[in-house]
């Protein structure tokens, strides 16, 4: 959380009306990420992508990345992966206690994510 936002929330509650609503521009940014280690078979980046975004959703996209590094000049390369999602999620949301503020959605949506790649992961490390 950064600390100035949190502040701002703070300040804008404290000099709300009783009836008042607070703003929803302050958020609360989510991250969820995943890493996979050096893989001996690599997906298709697109083709994962293109997994991933229909089991995560519109409201929780995720951004799929590899990391190619050499432990020396000759070696082959060894590509890891890694998964980053984000939602954002107004304070104000969390304050007022909305049950469809989209956090349990997110949840799911996560461990569907996770389990997807644990199912891949034994093929992608040659393990299988």
């Amino acid at each position: 959380i950064e600390p100035r936002t949190l502040m701002s929330f703070e300040d804008e509650i404290i000099t709300l009306a009783d009836d008042a609503e607070p703003s929803e521009d302050l958020t609360l940014n989510l991250l969820f990420t995943w890493a996979l280690p050096p893989l001996a078979n690599s997906p298709d980046l697109l083709l994962l992508a293109t997994e991933l975004a229909g089991l995560s959703g519109p409201d929780l996209p995720t951004q799929v990345s590899a990391i190619d590094s050499f432990a020396d000049v000759t070696d082959a390369p060894q590509r890891s992966l890694g998964v980053v999602a984000r939602l954002e999620i107004p304070f104000a949301v969390l304050y007022r206690g909305d049950e469809s503020n989209g956090m349990c959605d997110a949840f799911e949506q996560c461990r569907a994510v996770s389990e997807y790649l644990l199912d891949q992961a034994p093929a992608w490390l040659g393990s299988d």
